[in-house]
């Protein structure tokens, strides 16, 4: 098609807790929307079917992988990248468990592992060891063995029994 001809559409929507507004072909994959109009790079395309996860992204809440939903899709939605998972600069538990538990290696599925994590522990505070399979699952890693990762997710669900605990105990000492 003629790049005169191509029809444009406005998409309003938030991400990472900012309004954003750009002209894109209403097809445009949101994950092209992310990296090429709003340059968050965090957003990795593997297999661009919607079979590796490295591509998800939490729209409205839900996980999706973002090379499957159309920019149209996203119009008036909020949507939450990898990115927005730190707050002023400091990274969210889930990327300090992740690093400090060497549940990242080449990089490629990290952010959509990330963000399958944050949404099953916010579904599931304190997921089983089978709740975090199920909430990983859909995402592909061809370097780590999963078995770090799902550490990471582990100690990131119990980090905040642990200082709750602590704060009990502190407590009881006064």
């Amino acid at each position: 098609m003629n790049a005169a001809k191509m029809q444009l559409a406005e998409i309003r929507f938030k991400v990472n807790g900012a309004e954003h507004s750009v002209s894109v072909p209403p097809m445009k994959r949101l994950l092209d929307v992310l990296r090429e109009e709003l340059e968050l790079t965090g957003v990795k395309e593997g297999c661009g079917e919607g079979e590796c996860g490295s591509c998800s992204v939490l729209l409205d809440g839900v996980l999706v992988n973002s090379c499957l939903v159309p920019a149209l899709q996203v119009n008036g939605c909020e949507v939450l990248t990898v990115e927005g998972l730190a707050t002023n600069g400091a990274l969210a538990h889930i990327q300090k468990t992740f690093l400090e538990l060497g549940g990242t290696q080449c990089g490629i599925c990290t952010p959509g592992m990330m963000l399958a994590a944050e949404s099953l522990l916010r579904k599931i505070p304190h997921p089983n060891l089978d709740e975090i399979r199920e909430g990983l699952a859909g995402n592909l890693c061809r370097c780590t063995g999963y078995m770090r990762i799902i550490d990471a997710v582990r100690h990131a669900s119990q980090a905040p029994l642990l200082a709750e605990e602590q704060a009990g105990l502190d407590a009881v000492r006064r």
